[in-house]
């Protein structure tokens, strides 16, 4: 069943909390991406660089289909309908942040990366797709 699903299966460890531990890590690995092409797309536009260059030269440069399609997501800032909910990268977020605390390993970008989602959710985009943390991050840097 695994195989006819994804693309490859991975043997995380022989107990099954390990391979919750590697999604989890997972998932923050591109929560973190979207925090990190959030504050990249704001300098850019405060800067009068085109978005949409920055992400080809990062797509070429990184050959990820993540970046890419969340990237592009980011810098059309087309964040209806939500592919990911926002909501739901909060919820990630959180879930990582419970197993770093469990474990004593401290995860302070996760801790901002929850930050700015919450935020997110007070400024009404609960229900926009993870990527419009993007937002956020702009407001932060004074952009509308």
């Amino acid at each position: 069943m695994f195989e006819a699903l994804g693309r490859q299966t991975f043997a995380a460890g022989l107990l099954p909390w390990q391979a919750n531990a590697v999604k989890l890590c997972g998932n923050f690995m591109i929560a973190s991406m979207l925090e990190t092409f959030g504050e990249a797309f704001t300098t850019m536009r405060k800067a009068g660089v085109d978005c949409h260059l920055f992400l080809e030269t990062m797509t070429a440069l990184f050959g990820s289909p993540v970046s890419a399609n969340d990237g592009r997501i980011m810098a059309d800032e087309r964040f209806e309908p939500a592919g990911f909910a926002l909501t739901l990268g909060l919820k990630d977020v959180r879930l990582v942040l419970e197993t770093a605390q469990e474990y004593a390993s401290p995860m302070p970008l996760a801790s901002l990366i929850r930050d700015h989602l919450l935020s997110a959710v007070a400024h009404g985009q609960a229900d926009l797709d993870c990527s419009s943390i993007s937002r956020v991050i702009a407001r932060n840097a004074g952009l509308p």
